[in-house]
């Protein structure tokens, strides 16, 4: 069996922009916690820009493309307005979420099986423009095949249900969930696609999942924003990163 692909981790600086926006200004700056990030060993910084603008806007992406040194994963609805601005930006990747004025958070997956034209066309038109696609979804058959007939390169596979049954103590619901992940990234992987995951994933459960070698790239934000206030940004990466190593080792231990 071969050894698994390295696992990169993507750092979410969306909150670092939720703090700053809380009292107006440019401090803390999202550039300045990217250039962090990446020193303490990310492999890359993701940035979601709402429709809303509630923590990340324009100036933001704009300017984490032009300062940082390692790929920029844009999050994104597949709207017109988004589309746009991507192109404009040019990150290296979009990732397409749903998205709902009236929830905190990124809550679910995106229903491609339901929005295969519309999510198409956007990804299309990114794809034009040079920049990897990646679909935000649930690890259900249904919404992987759809994400391959549309031709997306790469799916994110949401952890946030496996992640809330962790917290709740729900051993049963959790492992369920996790077997769940673990078989939508297996028929992902066994259909060409790349994967990667997110959503809710802390130190504990990012070391668990960094043993499914089908996955290549984790993307976290809140939980080590949320660290930092306690432990320094800097800190935060680097227990994140040896945390997915150690996960990562058992994989490969188990392929050699």
């Amino acid at each position: 069996m071969p050894a698994p692909a390295p696992l990169r981790l993507g750092v979410n600086v969306d909150h670092v922009a939720t703090v700053r926006n809380a009292r107006g200004g440019r401090h803390p700056d999202p550039v300045k916690a990217a250039e962090i990030a990446i020193a303490a060993g990310a492999d890359g910084i993701t940035a979601h820009l709402r429709e809303d603008r509630r923590h990340i806007i324009d100036d933001d992406i704009y300017r984490l493309k032009a300062g940082i040194k390692k790929p920029l994963n844009m999050e994104m609805a597949a709207t017109p307005e988004m589309v746009e601005i991507a192109c404009k930006v040019q990150p290296h990747a979009a990732c397409l979420v749903p998205e709902r004025r009236q929830e905190r958070t990124t809550e679910g997956g995106l229903d491609v099986a339901g929005q295969r034209e519309a999510l198409r066309e956007a990804a299309a038109r990114l794809a034009g423009a040079g920049i990897q696609v990646s679909l935000f979804i649930a690890a259900e058959p249904a919404q992987i095949e759809a994400a391959t007939a549309i031709g997306a390169p790469a799916i994110e596979i949401h952890t946030g249900a496996w992640c809330e049954a962790l917290a709740a103590g729900e051993a049963a619901s959790a492992q369920s969930e996790f077997a769940r992940i673990a078989r939508g990234a297996e028929l992902a992987a066994s259909a060409g696609l790349e994967v990667h995951a997110g959503h809710g994933l802390d130190f504990a459960s990012a070391e668990k999942i960094a043993a499914l070698g089908e996955i290549v790239e984790l993307n976290i934000g809140h939980f080590l924003i949320g660290e930092a206030l306690f432990a320094g940004l800097d800190a935060a990466v680097r227990r994140m990163r040896g945390a997915m190593d150690r996960g990562r080792s058992r994989t490969r231990r188990a392929a050699s």
